[in-house]
């Protein structure tokens, strides 16, 4: 919500707001009041036009990003741009690029352990969020969405089996830009983890920008049905 609310360049009512979420506006009036209460958003009154109250208006709160942040972003895009511009295959070069960061990233890992956690535990989850449920690996599963959490993408279980909700994206900017490529080294990180796990990669897809305020990773069953002998 707060990303949905983030991308508009002025301020927006419930109903806008409504409209653009699919969330009843209770709902909505609920999570805002709890964001506002953390400094996240702010809201005032729109300007009277006619009889009644006018209506709220509701706007996110952007924090100003510190110079690192700033330097490691712009880095970022300037890459994204140049692999866009030179690449014969964008998407592809970033996915191949992103499958070798995935598997540095994990490298030290096996695939029996994982911060004194055995596979196929029935406890698993991650920030209070059950990872575990009908069937699969819910180890597998746990790995992929500890790792997509400690990278920055606050990522929700969803109600399937296999599909990861990513509701928010270190590199946001960069990905509006060059999707085929950022986007395409996000994927290529989560399947190169995956094959350093011992599981089939290639099933992993990620679809940016599917829903507001999030994209959705969807994890072919065959990836988390156990490790390679």
């Amino acid at each position: 919500m707060l990303e949905t609310l983030e991308s508009y360049a002025a301020p927006v009512t419930l109903a806008e707001l409504g409209e653009a979420t699919a969330l009843h506006v209770n709902t909505l009036r609920e999570h805002l009041d709890g964001l506002e209460g953390d400094g996240r958003v702010r809201r005032r009154r729109a300007v009277p036009s006619g009889r009644g109250r006018p209506a709220w208006l509701y706007e996110a709160v952007v924090a100003t990003p510190g110079r690192r942040a700033m330097e490691h972003a712009g880095l970022a895009t300037a890459l994204a741009a140049a692999i866009h511009r030179t690449s014969a295959d964008p998407r592809a070069d970033a996915i191949e690029a992103g499958v070798a960061w995935g598997r540095e990233l994990v490298g030290g890992t096996t695939d029996d352990t994982t911060d004194g956690t055995t596979a196929g535990t029935t406890d698993d989850s991650v920030g209070g969020v059950r990872v575990g449920g009908d069937g699969g690996d819910p180890e597998g599963r746990r790995r992929v969405v500890a790792l997509l959490d400690e990278l920055g993408f606050a990522p929700e279980i969803d109600s399937t089996v296999s599909d990861v909700r990513l509701t928010r994206c270190p590199l946001l900017d960069a990905a509006r830009r060059y999707p085929d490529v950022v986007c395409g080294v996000h994927l290529g990180i989560v399947r190169g983890a995956l094959q350093t796990w011992g599981r089939p990669a290639e099933g992993a897809e990620l679809l940016a920008f599917s829903e507001p305020g999030a994209c959705r990773l969807r994890l072919a069953s065959a990836s988390l049905e156990g490790s390679a002998s």
